[in-house]
């Protein structure tokens, strides 16, 4: 039986996209396993699109600006997202954890923590609602030009957008909170291009995991990937995450590295 109050805390340096999608499935093969669970926060060494699983490749010449930025392929699915001046967190939950079977109340828990702490540094945030969905013929491209129930917003600006992953009971969910325009995505404004007044990403950051420990009972276990992970990770980012054949058809190489994986 799993202590649900212990949770493994990682803060990583800048990386490659390869290399984080590769670490954050780790993380979940981890929380199936040895029923740990895991919060991560990490950043990108290089603007990056991050397709969603269910995502065609060719689709991303809809988005002119972020062509000649790096692209991976996401486990979890969702619109494509420039990975630039934000940060992105990750958890992992096991089956066993009392919030691994409650979807919506995940999310709402992430969620509602960034909120209050922007409500702390004088920002104005709010869950996304029903009303607030963009209807389309086409869902765009890009998530943040996307509005779904939960999504945190700054008036009408999305800021964060989160997605699962379950497997085996155990759960995934990682987000990205959008901080400053990108070159790449010059259309989407993040919390320093619309808040009233500057703020730090650090102080938003560190607020935050407050609130997360306040509301989910956490008691953080300061940490970092051991070598089996680290080892996992680059079986994992050669075998599939680095691999052009995932990137741009998930499907037949998903069936050929079935058992590599």
């Amino acid at each position: 039986m799993i202590d649900p109050s212990r949770c493994r805390l990682l803060r990583h340096a800048p990386a490659l996209g390869v290399w984080s999608m590769a670490v954050d499935e780790v993380l979940l093969e981890q929380a199936q396993d040895a029923e740990v669970a895991c919060l991560r926060f990490y950043r990108w060494s290089e603007p990056t699109l991050s397709l969603g699983y269910f995502q065609t490749y060719t689709d991303r010449k809809e988005h002119p600006p972020s062509l000649a930025c790096a692209v991976v392929r996401r486990l979890t699915g969702g619109g494509a997202i420039l990975h630039d001046a934000e940060l992105t967190y990750s958890i992992v939950l096991p089956g066993t954890h009392p919030l691994a079977t409650h979807r919506d109340k995940l999310y709402q828990a992430i969620h509602g923590c960034l909120i209050e702490a922007l409500e702390r540094l004088g920002i104005t945030a709010r869950l996304c609602a029903a009303a607030d969905k963009i209807e389309t013929a086409r869902e765009p491209f890009l998530c943040f030009q996307r509005r779904s129930p939960g999504d945190v917003l700054i008036g009408q600006t999305k800021i964060c957008g989160s997605a699962q992953r379950r497997r085996n009971g155990a759960v995934l969910q990682h987000g990205s909170l959008l901080w400053r325009t990108s070159p790449a995505a010059p259309e989407l404004p993040g919390v320093a291009d619309v808040a009233a007044h500057p703020i730090e990403l650090e102080s938003l950051a560190d607020l935050w995991l407050g609130g997360l420990s306040r509301r989910l009972d956490f008691c953080w276990q300061f940490d970092d990937l051991d070598e089996k992970e680290v080892s996992r990770a680059e079986i994992l980012l050669e075998s599939r995450y680095a691999r052009d054949d995932w990137t741009k058809n998930r499907s037949s190489v998903t069936l050929r590295n079935q058992e590599m994986l």
